[in-house]
């Protein structure tokens, strides 16, 4: 069974099913790791009762008072977590982006704002302290236009522009112009 909408206690009778104890036993267990640092609990659920990563992390997080994994419902409410000026040219981007391919659908997946078509993932942005990432989310494509950032931080999926980053929209359309083609 897929857990999509963040709800850690979805989990829970899966968990209750693979380890063979109801929830109020993980949860005392939960309780003595109290105070640990979140890798040792994970390590603890995972090296003394098999526990997979996810639902390590989904008993360890709702331990810790985080009920679910959903920060943001809409890329709005994200806006609202960055910096003005990450805002700003993170909707400038994605202006540049659904004027030209207003067939795309802006949604946050992995909380963070994406733009798909249908099922597939196109182009997304992240904001870090220094910078945005942008990740076209095809590799090809990433690689094709690696040598027109050529002034910018280039990793293995991602483009990391200044925050105030002058958006150069043909270059951008360009780019998703060769990503929805090759779909």
């Amino acid at each position: 069974m897929a857990v999509n909408d963040g709800d850690r206690e979805k989990f829970f009778p899966l968990i209750e099913k693979k380890y063979g104890e109801k929830m109020s036993y993980w949860f005392k267990i939960m309780k003595s790791l109290e105070g640990e640092k979140y890798p040792v609990q994970i390590a603890h659920l995972r090296e003394n009762y098999g526990f997979s990563q996810a639902h390590a992390n989904a008993l360890v997080m709702y331990s810790r008072g985080s009920e679910s994994s959903k920060r943001f419902d809409t890329p709005a409410e994200y806006f609202k977590t960055v910096s003005p000026t990450q805002a700003k040219t993170m909707k400038a981007i994605f202006k540049a982006l659904t004027t030209k391919f207003p067939e795309l659908e802006l949604v946050i997946a992995w909380n963070q704002p994406m733009l798909k078509k249908d099922k597939s993932y196109i182009f997304g942005i992240s904001a870090a302290t220094n910078h945005i990432l942008i990740a076209p989310w095809n590799l090809e494509v990433l690689k094709k236009y690696t040598p027109k950032f050529k002034d910018y931080k280039v990793n293995k999926k991602t483009i990391a522009l200044p925050n105030d980053w002058d958006v150069d929209t043909k270059l951008l359309q360009a780019m998703i112009k060769d990503s929805l083609a090759s779909l």
